[in-house]
């Protein structure tokens, strides 16, 4: 039996997780919600969902499950509001721009039983997705230091930027996940270096939008991550790991994996040129492993936990950045936890 959807903002992001769900087996999109009016039945039109209220979608018998892609600062209310309701909650990252509320909803969360899975699409990605097969099957051997790049072809419009927590907890926060994913170990230090070199109104609206961070674990393994909110070559999405016996990498995704080779060199087409073109296959593998979770009764693989401890990771990188030192992890802990 289908599990029926509905989702809770038409914006980018939503009409991103509506095909998705759209092109998934054993999913259905019944509902949509925004306030904008245009936007949901722009939306609604297209997939043939209805368009409802939050309300109505809250005590509806016919949604089985919820995608969240309202704006960061409603999450997660919302997650404890459709827990207590006994739907099955996918949820964008941020749980919270807080990690003190963020482990108030995980609480309600685990209290009511509800299955949370949270949306770090990166570690669905095809290459990826092999290259972390590769690692887990012992290829490369132990692995010692891994290199993310993440770049954007340019900063987001300024009121996203207010909203959105600031680079660490919007941009870095997807790579935080990975680093965690990769390494195979919880990082216990964060040294980070932030600038503004794209754009001074980022600044002046509280913002970086240039950043390097080095996470650290216990046994010294390491991970480089690197980001700009400008690449103007593209959509710049890379990862290389480092182990004992050996390396891996995943490169980018061009437009087409066409070479044309003449007397003055090669050339090869753009890169894709954001996430939604980068990182269809990914947001559809999300959605399919989120259904097999509820169906199943298993836990999904990216938890609300998972997006705490990158939360961690992002307020650890934030107060790096504007304190000049080193940063251990269980200073934010116990802060967050007092």
């Amino acid at each position: 039996m289908a599990l029926s959807f509905a989702i809770l903002g038409a914006g980018r992001i939503g009409k991103v997780h509506a095909q998705a769900v759209a092109t998934t087996d054993g999913a259905r999109l019944a509902a949509i919600a925004d306030p904008v009016a245009l936007a949901a039945e722009a939306l609604a039109g297209t997939y043939g969902a209805d368009i409802r209220t939050i309300d109505e979608i809250e005590g509806a018998t016919d949604i089985d499950a919820v995608i969240i892609c309202t704006p960061t600062d409603t999450h997660a209310d919302l997650i404890e509001r459709f827990a207590r309701a006994g739907k099955a909650i996918f949820c964008e990252k941020p749980v919270d721009l807080s990690v003190a509320r963020v482990r108030a909803c995980l609480a309600v969360v685990e209290e009511t039983r509800a299955t949370l899975m949270v949306g770090f699409n990166r570690r669905f990605d095809p290459d990826f997705l092999a290259l972390k097969a590769a690692i887990d099957d012992g290829q490369v051997g132990t692995v010692e230091m891994v290199t993310l790049t993440s770049r954007d072809p340019g900063p987001p419009p300024y009121d996203y930027i207010e909203r959105s927590g600031g680079i660490f907890k919007d941009m870095t926060i997807h790579d935080f996940d990975v680093a965690r994913w990769l390494l195979g170990e919880e990082v216990e230090t964060v040294q980070a270096a932030a600038s503004v070199l794209v754009d001074p109104e980022i600044g002046r609206r509280g913002d970086y939008d240039s950043v390097n961070v080095i996470l650290s674990t216990g046994s010294g393994r390491q991970c480089t991550i690197t980001n700009s909110r400008r690449a103007t070559y593209g959509y710049d999405q890379r990862i290389e790991v480092l182990g004992s016996e050996g390396s891996i990498s995943a490169g980018n995704v061009h437009e087409s994996r066409t070479v044309l080779a003449k007397a003055v060199g090669f050339t090869r087409p753009p890169l894709l040129d954001f996430f939604m073109t980068r990182y269809t296959a990914a947001y559809a593998a999300e959605i399919a492993a989120f259904v097999r979770a509820v169906q199943t009764g298993g836990t999904p693989p990216t938890t609300g936990h998972d997006g705490l401890m990158a939360l961690v990771l992002a307020e650890a990188a934030l107060r790096s950045a504007r304190d000049g030192r080193a940063i251990q992890v269980s200073e934010v802990r116990h802060d967050e936890a007092a």
